[in-house]
C-alpha cells in the first residue's frame, strides 16, 4: 500500500509521517510526502529530531504533489488544515483521502527544550497512529472501511 502525506509546504509534518511511517512499516507499506506549495527544502529541525530518534533521513525532500501523479496513492492523509481545505487534484478522485491534523512543531518559538518537546510530541502522536493503521487487515478492508478506520484513528489519537 502506497500513502502520501500532504502538508501545505512539506517541510515538517508531512515529512515526520512520510519518515516515521516507512521506518515502523518496514516494507508493509510505502509512504511518500509532498505540499501543494513545497518551500523546496525540509525544516533543519525535522532533520535533527528524526535522526535523534534513529529515524533514516536519508532522500527525504520538500517536493511538489504532482511528482506522485503516476504514482496513484492508495492513500492520501492530509496533516495541516490548509491542505485539507485546498482543492486536491483529479488524479486524488478514487483514492482514499483522510484528514489527521497536527500541530506544527516548527513554528513555535523557545528554547531548545520547548522546542524538542513540541516535536516529540507530534511524533509520538504520528507513531501511535501509524502503529494502529499497522495493526489493521489493511488488505482486507474496502475503500469506505479503511477510510473510515483511518479517520476514527485520528480521533482517538
Amino acid at each position: 500500500m502506497q500513502l502520501l502525506f500532504i502538508c501545505t509546504h512539506n517541510r515538517c509534518r508531512s515529512i515526520l509521517c512520510e519518515a516515521i511511517t516507512n521506518h515502523l512499516a518496514q516494507g508493509r507499506m510505502l509512504a511518500y510526502s509532498a505540499g501543494s506549495q513545497p518551500v523546496g527544502h525540509v525544516h533543519p529541525l525535522t532533520l535533527k529530531y528524526l535522526h535523534a530518534r534513529g529515524i533514516s533521513i536519508e532522500g527525504l525532500q520538500s517536493q511538489s504533489w504532482e511528482v506522485y501523479e503516476t504514482k496513484k496513492p492508495e492513500v492520501v492523509i492530509t496533516v495541516c488544515d490548509s491542505a485539507a481545505n485546498e482543492v486536491c487534484p483529479t488524479w486524488f478522485d478514487k483514492t482514499v483521502k483522510v484528514h489527521w491534523g497536527l500541530p506544527d512543531p516548527s513554528k513555535l518559538k523557545g528554547d531548545e527544550k520547548t522546542q524538542s518537546d513540541a516535536f516529540f510530541s507530534v511524533m509520538n502522536t504520528i507513531e501511535q497512529r501509524v502503529q494502529k493503521m499497522l495493526a489493521l487487515d489493511l488488505e482486507a478492508l474496502s475503500p469506505s472501511a479503511l477510510q473510515e478506520a483511518l479517520h476514527a484513528i485520528a480521533e482517538e489519537v
